[in-house]
């Protein structure tokens, strides 16, 4: 493939009243959290400053993202504040200290806008269900609570993740939210409903775990599209998610400047309908 290394080439989507490269950047791995290999703190800092040089107008992070010194937040405000022109944010709090009580959502947002270096959060996600899928409960206390935060002026737009689409219906019932960020890729397409409903919406879908949990036979069609590309499976999967729906926005996650290139450059890459139909 013919890499052009530019977030815009996967074109724009709408987040709320932001307009957002369909190609962003998420931060988890610039921490090594929950476990996992540490970049260089300098390397955290370059991989943030090479990914807004790209075109990256769409940043995932969370307070939560922190471990052995090494926080996302702090790490974007020390890598691009002041930010740039038109550059979205975007955070999301769970059930971690201080929690998802009245209370302890008013102090997630003091100190998210404390380490981000902001008057207002861009967007907030309310992250529920457990660890590995979402799970049935009502959203009315903490979403109806973020509603509140937002009427302050303290949050400019609400997202939830991790829910089910009686959640889904529940949220549209309680507060405008903007976006849905779920677990989706090539091989776990469980959200299939959720990304079918945001489209109809106009509500931005937003995959974790993009390029995540390759089943075999979706591997090797993979590879057989990687290869009339001259491109990686994993820039064919984020490639499959753009074709998917235009309401996918892409937040894949590195900690390599090389990585994050190669993530950026499947902006570019555009599979046929051939390549559509082998991958399925």
């Amino acid at each position: 493939m013919t890499e052009t290394l530019a977030a815009r080439a996967a074109g724009e989507g709408r987040l709320g009243s932001f307009r957002v490269n369909r190609m962003g950047y998420g931060t988890m791995k610039l921490t090594g959290w929950p476990e996992g290999k540490q970049p260089a703190r300098e390397t955290a800092l370059a991989v943030l400053r090479r990914a807004v040089e790209l075109g990256v107008n769409h940043i995932d992070t969370s307070q939560f993202y922190d471990r052995d010194g090494l926080n996302a937040n702090e790490l974007i405000r020390e890598a691009l504040h002041p930010y740039p022109d038109g550059l979205v944010l975007v955070t999301k709090f769970a059930a971690f200290d201080p929690g998802l009580t009245p209370d302890g959502l008013r102090k997630n947002v003091e100190i998210n806008l404390e380490t981000l270096g902001l008057d207002r959060l861009d967007v907030v996600n309310l992250r529920v269900g457990d660890a590995a899928a979402p799970a049935e409960g009502s959203l009315a206390e903490p979403l109806t609570a973020l509603a509140r935060l937002q009427e302050e002026g303290l949050i400019k737009h609400l997202g939830i993740s991790n829910v089910t689409r009686r959640q889904f219906d529940q949220a549209r019932d309680l507060a405008p939210f903007v976006c849905v960020q779920n677990a989706y890729n090539v091989a776990m397409r469980d959200a299939d409903p959720l990304i079918d409903a945001c489209e109809q919406a106009g509500i931005a879908f937003t995959p974790f775990f993009p390029v995540g949990g390759f089943q075999p036979l979706t591997a090797e069609h993979l590879d057989i599209v990687a290869k009339r590309h001259d491109a990686s499976p994993q820039q064919v999967a984020l490639a499959w998610l753009l074709a998917r729906s235009p309401s996918i926005l892409l937040i894949p996650g590195t900690s390599d400047p090389k990585h994050l290139e190669e993530n950026i450059a499947a902006a570019s890459l555009k599979l046929t309908d051939d390549d559509l139909a082998l991958i399925g």
